[in-house]
């Protein structure tokens, strides 16, 4: 009994030995794993991300309980990590067991408002053309008669104007393997598809040349700046007043202002003779408006040029179909290749009632 009991004491220090030696550096380790954060990715799993959780995961660091036993617990570093690829090919910079900050979602270019469209007259239809009965001349010979007098005759001539539906379409191939481990592409192809129809949408109801699949675009259809009008002195804001009288010269009301954006910030940095802003209050900003109409701003509009009119009852957009995107295997040589191609179109009529009634212009103030 008293030789077990000596074992039973030796024992006993050994263990105490252990937890002064070891415990504390366990238990620092349990709350150091605790702490770890696995990188969120729905489609990875957490413990090929985190060597901690794969050292806890192992059977020898389950076997140490929490400090109370002798042993070792290891994992080998090379099941945990992963092979290193480029950026460029899908993979991430950092391996998986130092991965690199992932940024969600996907960084895009630079993109133009579109706000021409919004000035412009919406309308819908259900057929290949819109047709329109154009008033072509009035002579208007009305004047004071007396009684039994032969009355005079005016005279009105019209003509019928046709303006062809057209269709902006584009293409993009893509890989149904991508897509199925980057289920958000899809989207995102969707939101830059939509956007490529836009942009030239709008270079195509601004400028489009009528010619072959062209829409007939309200600038090359518009009345030139009556250079007549401009006053010795003018500035950039005057000369748009101008415009606007040549508008209501032609019995139409002024809607709207396009301009380039350098054009604007000149208009919003002209100063009086004192150094002060005339058009803006620096501090609090203020509407993008001048003459009491909006101004758009849009890079379609080359720098230097100006455009009034009244866009909201002289031109009209008709959609026969908004933009839609498709996507299908059966294209080229898609299905041997395991592809996709996505298509976005969209199909459009543009009737410009009134050229007249937009005045298109260069500032030019050196003349």
């Amino acid at each position: 009994m008293t030789e077990l009991a000596t074992k039973i004491g030796e024992i006993a220090d050994t263990i105490n030995d252990f937890k002064d030696t070891y415990g504390a550096r366990l238990s620092e380790v349990e709350r150091h794993l605790a702490r770890m954060r696995i990188p969120a990715n729905d489609n990875c799993n957490s413990d090929e991300f985190s060597p901690g959780h794969a050292l806890a995961a192992t059977e020898a660091f389950k076997q140490l309980d929490g400090g109370r036993m002798r042993g070792r617990a290891s994992v080998e570093m090379a099941a945990i990590t992963s092979g290193v690829g480029t950026v460029g090919a899908g993979t991430s910079a950092g391996t998986s067991l130092v991965p690199g900050h992932r940024v969600p979602g996907i960084v895009t270019p630079a993109e133009r408002a579109f706000t021409v469209r919004d000035l412009i007259a919406p309308g819908k239809t259900g057929l290949a053309s819109i047709e329109y009965v154009k008033e072509t001349g009035y002579t208007n010979n009305a004047r004071p008669v007396t009684e039994g007098q032969t009355k005079p005759t005016s005279d009105l001539t019209f003509n019928m104007v046709t303006a062809p539906v057209r269709t902006i379409a584009h293409l993009f191939d893509a890989s149904l393997q991508i897509l199925a481990d980057a289920p958000t592409l899809a989207s995102y192809i969707d939101v830059r598809a939509t956007y490529g129809l836009k942009l030239k949408e709008e270079d195509q109801l601004l400028w489009g040349s009528g010619a072959g699949q062209n829409l007939h675009g309200i600038l090359p259809q518009a009345t030139t700046f009556n250079t007549g009008l401009r006053k010795v002195g003018d500035t950039k804001i005057d000369l748009l007043r101008r415009a606007i009288l040549q508008v209501r010269q032609a019995e139409y009301r002024a809607s709207g202002i396009v301009l380039h954006p350098d054009d604007v910030a000149d208009i919003e940095t002209t100063k009086d003779d004192h150094g002060r802003y005339i058009y803006i209050n620096v501090v609090e900003g203020g509407n993008n408006r001048i003459w009491k109409l909006p101004i758009v701003e849009t890079t379609a509009m080359p720098t230097g040029e100006f455009a009034v009119g009244a866009w909201n009852i002289a031109a009209q957009v008709f959609d026969r179909q908004q933009a839609v995107l498709e996507v299908s295997t059966e294209h080229a040589d898609n299905f041997a290749k395991n592809m996709c191609t996505f298509r976005a179109e969209e199909r459009l009529a543009l009737a410009v009632y009134r050229p007249e009634s937009f005045v298109h212009g260069e500032f030019d103030l050196s003349t």
